[in-house]
């Protein structure tokens, strides 16, 4: 079959509509990394019977234990949807091993510095080449803060990033258990003898987790720890980036708090940085949740629209609600 791209083998798995909206399905084998076995599918969402072209490119990150249906429903709901109806070329990647994703031979070892070194580079560059573009990213706590991490280690550049949205992204909350190394040890220990964290088995999700992502955490927040992996410091790195950024909390998020979250947007150097935290003490119509924030009837109301007007102005002026 002939690649859909000139830059690395490219396969076209398929091209469906479903409703009003085209669904196109794409393979990526990059072979940027040293496992050669990787590949990443590729969720293309546009709108066919909208009157308008397609517009500007937006792609989605989806966090832990999840894949594309956190943005697209089997029915046609979601952000994804809500973006593709309202002009914009939406691209829905999954990790690997997540959804249409298979996984790579080195499964249990990925880590998110694989991610953003090698995969999220690939993806924008695919999406570049497909819509003549520097693309918008819009990522959920995992996969905000591997987007981070390829900002904040230069993986991405400036031709690659039109602006950034995290929701319910951070690196910051410490775990005070970790900062001892006898409990480090021992814990990094119990989880070498696991090739996976079961979603399901926890009820985070519909996907498993490889272990390598639980162990590089485990270093992130240890005695000595940095956001960062052995070649480059990403918090550091953070400071030079000067691509438009949104940082969203929500203010029922206790996994990932929203002091947190602010934490994060505030090591970025642009000059374009805004806070939301969603919740009634900031003017919103309902105290959010880390996934509710995305995922829920008052976030279709509120929340998408608020996105929307994001990606067309990268800016907010009038966004800014409060802490």
């Amino acid at each position: 079959m002939q690649s859909s791209s000139e830059l690395f083998p490219v396969a076209l798995m398929s091209a469906e509509l479903r409703g009003d909206l085209s669904e196109d399905i794409y393979r990526l084998k990059p072979g940027n990394s040293p496992d050669s076995t990787v590949e990443l599918a590729v969720t293309r969402l546009g709108c066919h019977q909208c009157e308008m072209p397609r517009g500007i490119p937006v792609i989605l990150l989806h966090g832990s234990f999840s894949n594309r249906r956190f943005w697209y429903s089997p029915k046609g709901l979601g952000l994804g949807p809500y973006l593709a109806r309202a002009g914009f070329d939406v691209w829905i990647a999954e990790m690997r091993g997540h959804g249409l994703s298979p996984r790579n031979q080195a499964y249990r070892h990925n880590r998110v510095a694989d991610y953003a070194r090698y995969d999220l580079p690939a993806i924008a560059a695919f999406v570049r080449e497909q819509s003549g573009q520097a693309p918008h990213w819009i990522g959920h706590s995992l996969g905000g803060i591997t987007l981070a991490a390829a900002l904040g280690g230069h993986y991405l550049d400036e031709a690659d990033v039109a602006s950034v949205a995290l929701f319910g992204s951070q690196v910051s909350r410490v775990y005070w258990p970790l900062k001892l190394p006898p409990l480090e040890w021992g814990g990094r220990a119990l989880l070498k003898r696991l090739s996976v964290i079961s979603g399901s088995g926890l009820k985070r999700g519909p996907e498993d987790e490889p272990i390598g992502v639980a162990l590089e955490s485990l270093r992130w927040h240890g005695l000595f720890g940095r956001f960062g992996d052995a070649e480059r410091d990403w918090w550091a790195g953070l400071a030079e980036v000067q691509a438009p950024v949104l940082a969203v909390a929500a203010s029922e998020d206790h996994q990932d708090p929203p002091w947190a979250c602010r934490k994060l947007l505030e090591r970025f150097g642009s000059p374009r940085r805004e806070f939301l935290c969603l919740g009634k003490k900031t003017g919103f119509a309902d105290d959010y949740g880390h996934i509710e924030m995305l995922l829920s009837k008052p976030a279709q109301g509120e929340v998408w629209p608020l996105i929307e007007y994001w990606l067309r102005n990268a800016e907010l002026p009038e966004l800014k609600k409060g802490d």
